[in-house]
């Protein structure tokens, strides 16, 4: 099969250069254009990949608190049949795994010092099958027994609070009862059976874990509140979501995830786009420097057009071959960058602390930050975008030196040839 001249010339003119003096320069300009469209590829994909994987790493921090979908009761009452939602939410292919909760706000008080804290009241028996808690803290949830009035606290709170195991604390319920002398509040002594580190600072300094048992008896209710699922997939909460809403009987609230988080993964995104931008800028430069080589290239090949031109080439040819030229350079950059920028962001746990032990420092020390490592993940849905768009901006940078190129005037151009 014959290649058609407009692509044997392109690239021969794109590696062509390197061998003369003349052509040296614009050789030289049309390398810094590929290497900055490599370097520009290969930082948005590292940069990305380890947003993506802090956002991971916090996630399932958070997750390993949080369940996926939590359905309740309007008010924080007691749920109507509790046997009949479970069974109605586990119909659902999507659910491995359900287990009852109830949910409250009290104060935590030890001595002189009163925290606000979030109540959760939990089966430890259920506990693991819609949380990593359990697994990370199973001895500990076990001492959890039904009538001992016993708590977990958040190691930060405990750390506030200044208890551990054993020491004693006061959950002040809001509701109060009603006396002569005024509204006086529910006030029961806890004793402290542990602590646990989710690695998010949000619910190791407020959440306080008790049988369900205990807590329905400390704010008066008649059963759990609520009911905690696990998903297969946790990115389908939103769907199973609004499937339970359509297969539930009871008129009952149901959240995921997602909302509960729902200004953090917002502001999340918004880093991830800005710094998509700002980093698309840097490629577009480097796309846009092929403007220049190719104008200095059409210069050059003046004679050449002409020649062309000459023995029968139509102008759509001669810009065809400088559109070559120019896509090629776009190519091999952007694909120079995705390789560059895989290997970086795949083996970035790797070289970062190789760094650090070369410079004696530590960019994350672990006394000031909950992540102490460099996390990174690349994902396809990040990386196919930015190589569309070195592409195309490369491509678009080639549309006016090969415009050009179409232009020129054999006659004028073989003059004082």
């Amino acid at each position: 099969m014959q290649i058609p001249y407009e692509l044997a010339l392109g690239w021969r003119y794109t590696r062509a250069g390197r061998a003369t003096r003349r052509n040296g320069f614009i050789s030289f300009i049309s390398g810094v254009s590929m290497l900055g469209i490599a370097l520009g590829v290969a930082a948005l994909i590292i940069v990305l990949s380890v947003m993506n994987g802090f956002q991971k790493e916090v996630r399932d921090r958070m997750l390993s608190v949080v369940s996926h979908i939590e359905i309740f009761a309007p008010q924080g009452a007691a749920l109507p049949d509790v046997a009949r939602t479970l069974a109605e939410a586990r119909q659902n292919p999507s659910v491995i795994g359900a287990a009852p909760f109830v949910g409250a706000q009290a104060l935590l008080a030890r001595g002189e010092d009163m925290k606000g804290t979030l109540v959760r009241g939990i089966d430890p028996a259920l506990e693991g099958a819609v949380t990593d808690l359990a697994a990370t803290n199973e001895e500990t949830l076990k001492l959890l027994v039904p009538g001992e009035f016993r708590v977990v606290l958040g190691g930060e709170l405990a750390r506030a609070l200044g208890v551990r195991a054993g020491d004693a604390v006061t959950l002040i319920a809001p509701a109060g009862q009603v006396t002569p002398a005024g509204v006086v509040p529910r006030l029961k002594q806890m004793t402290v059976a542990g602590t646990f580190d989710s690695g998010h600072y949000e619910y190791d300094s407020a959440l306080v874990l008790l049988h369900h048992e205990d807590a329905q008896r400390i704010f008066r209710l008649e059963g759990p509140t609520g009911i905690r699922l696990k998903l297969k997939d946790l990115h389908q909460a939103r769907e199973v979501t609004m499937q339970l809403a359509g297969s539930l009987s009871d008129q009952l609230l149901i959240r995921d995830w997602t909302q509960q988080n729902r200004t953090w993964f917002a502001a999340v995104q918004l880093e991830k786009r800005m710094m998509f931008i700002i980093l698309t800028l840097i490629v577009a430069v480097a796309a846009f420097n092929l403007v220049s080589t190719l104008v200095m290239t059409v210069t050059d090949k003046r004679a050449d057009i002409a020649i062309l031109r000459t023995l029968g080439a139509s102008p759509k040819s001669i810009m065809g071959i400088f559109v070559v030229q120019g896509a090629m350079v776009g190519v091999i950059g952007t694909l120079s960058g995705l390789l560059l920028g895989l290997a970086i962001a795949s083996n970035i746990d790797l070289i970062v602390p190789a760094i650090e032990r070369a410079l004696n420092a530590s960019f994350l020390p672990k006394d000031i930050y909950l992540i102490s490592k460099m996390p990174s993940d690349p994902q396809s849905s990040d990386i196919v975008p930015i190589a569309v768009i070195s592409l195309v901006l490369a491509f678009v940078a080639t549309l006016y030196p090969s415009w050009r190129a179409s232009r020129v005037n054999p006659a004028e151009a073989l003059r004082y040839e």
